[in-house]
């Protein structure tokens, strides 16, 4: 009987197993974060900036595309990591890797102890409380002043050089290695947390909340799980931006960041982790783009942009891709 059990548990797990699997075309995507390097080395910085907003952004991918959790105030995780790495290397701790770690630890802490207060309602009401609790961080951001600088911004960060071997120049070679680094790893996590039974019974929980109890799923532990996690992710993102930076500015706390971070989110196409890297990119890109070509109008061309992505990939760009790829015969047919 036992043999038997554990191979129908095999074969359930099959198709996790199966899923799981790196395929050709992600591989390929990651190449090109490699190949950016060497093709556009006078844009480091930018595409730094994007590697940290893309794993800002997944967070946030963690959270709504998997869990279904609607949040307007993610940028309050993001805020917290950036501070706590921040008034660490302002103290004496620049150790970059100590830093995503009390940003991590920190931000998991606040998504923790939120996130009953985030479960008790339902969409609308999730959207307020979370967006309550970042205009809180906000407000306590801007008031503290010995403590954040308030909007003077924090000052006096000595970051140390990376592994205490590579400092970070004003290039950005060293800043946009470690900013891949970080979100290739976290990526990887969070792919494989997605695809484990875990995950799917957060696409469970999304999909149909009613019945996932009566298939013995602890709905309300899952979720707060997710959103601790998603909160950690966030820190990070926090934290690199500081410690490339050196600055931490109470903007990182701001409404406006966790807005734009929605509409990237919404761009790529939510609940596919890849969604969420390439509307970050694409976002961004069009408004380095837009913004060098008409500094005064282009936000209005942005905006065409999203309003046509919306039209025509109702899903973003992920699932514009996908009903392409299903409307193009393959080679064997």
């Amino acid at each position: 009987m036992l043999r038997v059990d554990i191979a129908e548990i095999a074969l359930d797990l099959a198709p996790l197993k199966r899923a799981a699997r790196w395929k050709r075309a992600e591989l390929a995507f990651w190449l090109l974060p490699f190949a950016a390097y060497f093709l556009f080395p006078e844009n480091l910085v930018l595409l730094s900036q994007i590697a940290i907003t893309g794993l800002f952004c997944l967070s946030l991918d963690l959270v709504l595309g998997y869990a279904g959790i609607i949040s307007l105030g993610h940028t309050g995780f993001f805020g917290v990591g950036a501070y706590a790495a921040g008034l660490l290397a302002s103290h004496g701790h620049g150790d970059p890797l100590l830093g995503l770690a009390a940003a991590a630890v920190c931000a998991a802490g606040l998504g923790f102890a939120t996130s009953f207060l985030v479960l008790r309602g339902a969409d609308l009401t999730r959207l307020m409380v979370t967006l309550g609790v970042a205009m809180m961080l906000f407000e306590a951001a801007n008031k503290l002043t010995d403590l954040t600088g308030g909007v003077d911004g924090l000052q006096g960060m000595q970051v140390q050089p990376l592994l205490g071997r590579f400092a970070f120049d004003l290039y950005g070679k060293t800043a946009y290695w470690y900013c891949l680094a970080v979100l290739l790893v976290l990526f990887w996590i969070a792919r494989r947390l997605v695809h484990s039974p875990i995950g799917l019974s957060l696409r469970g929980i999304r999909l149909n909340v009613g019945r996932m109890p009566a298939l013995g799923t602890p709905v309300n532990g899952r979720l707060a799980a997710i959103y601790t996690v998603g909160a950690a992710y966030a820190g990070v993102a926090g934290a690199l931006l500081a410690e490339t930076t050196q600055f931490v500015a109470v903007d990182v706390l701001a409404f406006p960041r966790s807005a734009e971070l929605l509409l990237m989110l919404v761009l790529g196409g939510s609940g596919s982790l890849y969604g969420a890297l390439i509307g970050t990119t694409v976002f961004m890109l069009a408004r380095h783009l837009l913004s060098n070509l008409n500094p005064q109008y282009w936000q209005f061309w942005l905006g065409m942009l999203l309003v046509l992505i919306v039209l025509f990939a109702r899903d973003g760009i992920i699932g514009g891709l996908r009903r392409l790829r299903r409307l193009v015969p393959g080679p064997g047919q």
